[in-house]
């Protein structure tokens, strides 16, 4: 057992058994090929999928009835596992939850039963299309456009940077239906099925690390009206509660990788000999090591602070909980745990030297797949302003 996981208030039994058990599936499962993540095929990506289905933990990120809720525990939990061993692994997990809760929340309900059923199963993969070429962080200013005729709302526009594109069976697609007093964008979702006429992959993007992503494109594509995803103009709200319940998980993925640097950077201080002695003994290594530990510390109990938060207001209704609590803890997690994991695994390949910088070795690896982290589902500059705007409220 984790000795944080063991001693921290945060968690029951439920989730250090749960913790547990995703440790050992990980490494019978996930370790043996993590290091092949960067070849794989979208054949090898949808049996990730179904392989975490068959281990029973997609329901932890799919929200699969209208009265179930995520434990974000959980959630974070699972992440963390997965990440040590394997960002794709995590990313396969991730996104089934990023493209099905939208859906889970206000599809109708045939629509609902279809598509999150299958991605709970693994028989389904699932995207979240909402980021454009010009229109990332401010999400207000997607050109996307949707427009209603007849029985259907056509669609125009691209979509860029859109993990799983390519590879997913649907979409939760974000599009302007209107423009509001100050002229942003009044947003609706859509499910959208790559096999629609006016659908196209225009490019799949290679990224840093292994994660399949790309750019989408609509062209006079015919979605049903009755596919729509709540009212219209309740794009935005959705998208942010997306958001808000998946970026703590952000956070865990990142202390699964501190994680793992930490415990590699451990080993190798032990084993590795200069001068005479192990690396272990010089102050200079003890040094990062302590930094290193610290720092992964620190971003757990932000980010499990803001799960249990999370969970306490889904689960408990604590009145005493205010959005505004909800928005800053979640961000301040994602913030510190995506930045802190970033300087220990530079210091992890530090303390490995040249050997750190091997092509395919494990503290390579997390060195090229942590940095996306600091970006997706808003970047540490957005997380500043937000907790600063939340902070500024009081």
């Amino acid at each position: 057992m984790d000795r944080f996981i063991g001693q921290s208030p945060f968690f029951g039994d439920e989730h250090r058994r749960l913790a547990a058990s995703v440790a050992s599936f990980v490494w019978r499962e996930i370790e043996p090929y993590a290091a092949q993540a960067e070849g794989a095929s979208d054949e090898d990506f949808r049996a990730l999928v179904a392989l975490l289905a068959e281990a029973d933990l997609l329901r932890f990120a799919v929200r699969s009835r209208p009265d179930a809720r995520l434990d974000v525990r959980s959630l974070c939990l699972v992440r963390e596992e997965l990440a040590y061993s394997s960002a794709l692994a995590d990313a396969a997990f991730v996104m089934q939850g990023l493209g099905t809760y939208a859906v889970s929340l206000a599809a109708p309900e045939h629509v609902r039963e279809f598509w999150v059923a299958r991605a709970a199963a693994g028989r389904a993969v699932a995207a979240f299309a909402l980021t454009e070429p010009e229109a990332g962080s401010d999400v207000s200013s997607i050109t996307t456009t949707a427009r209603l005729d007849g029985d259907a709302y056509v669609l125009d526009g691209r979509k860029h940077l859109i993990s799983n594109a390519g590879v997913a069976d649907f979409y939760t697609v974000f599009a302007r239906t209107g423009t509001r007093a100050d002229g942003r964008a009044e947003m609706s979702a859509f499910v959208v099925s790559p096999k629609m006429p006016g659908f196209s992959l225009r490019e799949r993007t290679r990224l840093l690390g292994a994660h399949p992503i790309g750019e989408i494109e609509f062209k006079n594509l015919r979605v049903p009206a009755e596919d729509r995803v709540g009212g219209e103009g309740d794009g935005h709200r959705l998208a942010m509660r997306t958001m808000n319940v998946f970026r703590p998980s952000v956070g865990a993925a990142a202390c699964g990788m501190a994680r793992r640097a930490l415990d590699e950077a451990v080993a190798h201080a032990k084993r590795r000999r200069q001068f005479g002695a192990p690396l272990s003994s010089y102050q200079l290594t003890q040094a990062k090591l302590a930094e290193m530990a610290t720092e992964l510390d620190a971003a757990r109990l932000l980010v499990y602070h803001a799960a249990h938060l999370r969970d306490a207001q889904l689960s408990e209704g604590d009145e005493t909980l205010h959005q505004s609590d909800l928005t800053r803890a979640a961000s301040e997690a994602k913030l510190y745990a995506t930045e802190a994991a970033q300087r220990v695994i530079d210091d992890a390949l530090q303390i490995h030297g040249g050997a750190g910088l091997v092509r395919g070795s494990v503290v390579e690896r997390l060195y090229r797949d942590v940095r996306a982290l600091r970006i997706y589902e808003g970047t540490s500059e957005i997380q500043k302003l937000i907790i600063a705007r939340e902070l500024l409220k009081e």
